[in-house]
């Protein structure tokens, strides 16, 4: 009897922790700190200042979150003249911008908040 209880209660463990394991991996549970309600989250996307002079999409590794998504649209909405969007599930930030922006210091923003920048493409 007690060996049932004992096996109860491990199977028990095992399926919350599977469950958690299977909602990070698909990018919807708590991750790198994250989970839940964000800070970005009420202040809608960020508006340039002038006229939308074209798009770069940066190819993104190591994102498995929204936490990992709200960190890589802060370091890059904190450049001067950018506006980005992150789609978690492509692995891929779109940014927009209204000025003259430097590449690579769109890929360093998103290094320093510990991503990688696979490939850049610019529109």
């Amino acid at each position: 009897m007690t060996d049932i209880i004992i096996l109860l209660i491990v199977a028990v463990i095992i399926g919350f922790a599977l469950k958690g394991s299977i909602k990070h991996f698909k990018g919807e549970g708590a991750c790198c700190g994250g989970g839940g309600k964000g800070l970005i989250q009420g202040r809608g996307k960020k508006v340039l200042e002038h006229d939308k002079m074209g798009e770069i999409i940066l190819h993104i590794e190591g994102m498995h979150c929204d936490n990992c998504r709200r960190s890589v649209i802060r370091a890059l909405n904190q450049i001067e003249g950018v506006s980005a969007e992150v789609n978690l599930k492509k692995k891929q930030a779109v940014v927009s911008y209204d000025r003259p922006v430097d590449e690579r210091r769109l890929e360093q923003a998103v290094e320093h908040v510990g991503y990688t920048v696979s490939s850049v493409e610019k529109r």
